[in-house]
């Protein structure tokens, strides 16, 4: 019966959102006979490139004719289907705000819209105030003289959004998720990564560590600092110290190695030498939690020795520069070009800055980002759409249940426990169910800096109330115009924006294969973090919980080390190859996402053999239709980010590298030994 049902769900779905999509469509009279919809295979096959043999290299196959006649646009770091369907958003979301700019009449979340949009676009205003914005903010720092005063300087800045050598975020418990806790991470080195200030080796690397001190100098010149080249190369310095202590990002990965329970009377066993009661008080922590969690012990323990052996001369360079680093956007000319010159053009090869009304979009965006979204919902995303949606998440959860009574590698114990948690998972899709209220957030048109400031603490204070308090399990972590999805272990919960509801993920207008190549691709991706290898280890409550079988962590650990050793090998610029490790929750999230909607595919056609279209089988159109949503190609500079900070692989390795380990594609195209998509079946990663 399940079987079935999820057929006929499905087919359902898809016929209701075709019709969703079209607003204006008339009703025909009951007597009349309507024609059938032809609908298209939603493959680019003007893309195609023939010369490519899709057994040899799929993604090349399916995107070569874009991939040699599209340049990236100047004003970005990447191009492709994710950020294409971002940017064709933009028009909307300025719509929607210069909209409210123009009606404040409209309510106060339009008033606060409209007033912080303006105070961006008001470039002239910007250009008479120059530094002075972040005066008050630059005397705080000025006025630090001695050490005693370290722990209040640092718990003002994460108040406002300044980096610093650590940090705090408020989430649930990992091992009691009934509750919000405190973690204390590592924080404040201004590049991507801790490798761009140790890997003297890369010269890439190295260059780039090079001009972020000559980045450092003019801007402390623009503030006014007549020694700011020897300043910067303080800065660095001490950045470079703190990057020796950091964690790796895959060190960072494990979630039971950064669950360090530290009663707060002992905060200072762990890292002596630093007033952490002084800290907790100026930061508003302190009595409403009696522990915290350290993320990393052996970096703070480094850190509070580091930061008594540094002179305060120095200390007060480094905060005065990571202000400025925080501000630059919301100030004058010369620190905007300043700031782009380094981290756009730099560090992601971008030649030509946003224009400015879409930057200014972006940062009402990130201040008001549910208060836009509500207005996004009502214009762009009806709620039958959100309705249907929840229904093929429903049919994609229902097809991982029966998978999992079939896989081969996990015992009947760990089944059992691992249906628990599919039961358990909550999905939402499109939008809240309870907007944001924003009414204490106060937003001025003439006072950008201030703006942005403000907002900061609304975020801080935001999180800080939440301790002592019940999970609030209707927040969001993305806004509905968000081009994106999530999986959140602690919730064990799955989230599909409104956004994501849009071609190349979903088509109206297209067969049902593409689509459950795409969203349904995703969506059996957001399912399957629940079982990756960090996400495996949290329990249906969102819990860390090991209720693995040994014998069934061996089983799972070699296949991730079969699918690491995959990865390890592609190298998408010479040099520089994709961390197996660092990508490995993204990579199984891929590779069972794939198995699981195809299994779903297969179900809608109910025994039925799918129509060729565009001279594609059903199977064809539905691996291509997952290919085509990582077509993109991405600066040299950006990928060199990429590879050391990005969990997800660059888009070609995730079709190719995908397909490599999926039966079916093996069968949709007939790849055969010799071809270089081809691995033996021995060397597949079979996980779902």
């Amino acid at each position: 019966m399940k079987r079935h049902l999820v057929s006929a769900l499905t087919l359902s779905l898809i016929a209701g959102l075709a019709g969703a999509a079209d607003n204006t469509k008339s009703v025909a009279p009951a007597s009349a006979k309507v024609a059938p919809k032809t609908l298209a295979s939603g493959i680019a096959v003007e893309y195609i490139d023939p010369a490519v043999r899709v057994q040899d290299d799929l993604f090349a196959h399916l995107n070569g004719k874009w991939l040699a006649t599209t340049e990236i646009p100047a004003d970005k770091s990447s191009w492709g289907s994710f950020a294409k369907l971002r940017d064709d958003i933009q028009p909307q979301l300025r719509a929607i705000i210069e909209n409210a700019a123009a009606n404040p009449s409209a309510g106060a979340d339009a008033q606060r819209i409209g007033d912080l949009y303006a105070s961006f676009m008001d470039e002239a205003r910007l250009e008479q105030l120059g530094l002075s914005p972040l005066k008050g903010e630059m005397d705080k720092i000025a006025a630090f003289s001695d050490k005693s005063q370290l722990p209040a300087l640092i718990a003002h800045l994460g108040e406002i959004g300044v980096s610093a050598p650590f940090g705090f975020g408020i989430h649930q418990d990992n091992k009691d998720s009934t509750k919000y806790v405190v973690d204390l991470g590592q924080d404040g080195l201004g590049l991507p990564d801790r490798d761009y200030y140790l890997k003297a080796d890369d010269a890439k690397l190295a260059d780039a560590l090079a001009k972020y001190e000559q980045h450092i100098a003019k801007m402390l010149a623009l503030a006014g600092d007549a020694n700011s080249a020897a300043t910067a190369k303080q800065i660095v310095a001490f950045e470079t110290e703190l990057a020796k202590l950091q964690w790796t990002k895959v060190e960072l990965r494990d979630p039971v190695k950064a669950y360090n329970k530290v009663d707060i009377a002992k905060l200072a066993e762990v890292a002596p030498g630093y007033d952490w009661n002084a800290y907790l008080s100026a930061a508003g922590i302190a009595g409403k939690v009696n522990y915290v969690i350290v993320g990393q012990p052996s970096y703070l323990k480094g850190m509070t020795a580091l930061l008594a052996a540094t002179p305060v001369d120095t200390l007060k360079s480094y905060f005065q520069w990571q202000l400025l680093r925080a501000g630059a956007p919301y100030l004058s000319k010369a620190f905007v070009d300043e700031n782009f010159a380094f981290y756009g053009t730099v560090l992601s090869g971008v030649t030509e800055m946003r224009p400015r009304w879409k930057r200014a979009v972006s940062t009402t965006e990130g201040a008001l980002g549910e208060s836009v979204g509500k207005l996004y919902v009502e214009k762009y995303f009806p709620a039958e759409r959100k309705a249907r949606m929840e229904v093929l998440v429903k049919n994609l959860l229902a097809a991982y249940k029966t998978s999992i009574d079939k896989l081969d590698w996990m015992s009947p114990t760990t089944k059992k426990q691992a249906q628990a948690k599919l039961a358990k998972f909550t999905t939402k899709i499109g939008y809240p169910n309870h907007w944001r209220d924003y009414s204490k957030l106060v937003i001025a048109k003439d006072d950008l800096v201030g703006n942005m400031l403000r907002s900061r603490q609304f975020e801080y204070n935001k999180e800080l109330n939440k301790l002592g308090k019940p999970i609030d399990r209707d927040e969001w972590g993305m806004t509905p115009q968000t081009v994106n999805a999530y999986y959140n272990p602690e919730m064990n919960e799955i989230v599909f924006p409104a956004s994501i509801l849009q071609a190349p993920f979903f088509n109206a207008d297209a067969d049902d294969a593409v689509n459950y190549g795409a969203i349904g691709g995703v969506i059996g991706h957001e399912i399957s973090h629940g079982f990756d290898d960090q996400g495996a280890q949290y329990d249906g409550d969102g819990n860390l919980r090991d209720w693995w079988t040994a014998a069934d962590h061996k089983n799972f650990a070699a296949k991730t080390k079969m699918l690491v050793e995959q990865y390890n090998q592609f190298s998408p610029l010479p040099g520089y190859n994709v961390n197996g490790e660092l990508t490995l929750g993204e990579n199984i999230a891929d590779n069972s996402g794939v198995a699981i909607a195809y299994k779903a595919y297969k179900l809608s056609l109910k025994g039925k053999k799918a129509p060729v279209i565009d001279g594609l089988t059903g199977d064809q159109r539905f691996y291509m239709g997952f290919a085509q949503v990582w077509r993109m190609k991405m600066r040299e500079a950006q990928q060199i980010v990429q590879i050391k900070t990005d969990p997800h692989s660059p888009g070609k390795f995730r079709a190719n590298g995908t397909m490599r380990n999926q039966p079916g594609f093996y069968d949709a195209f007939d790849v055969k030994p010799g071809d270089k998509m081809y691995l033996a079946p021995k060397d597949r990663v079979i996980m779902w």
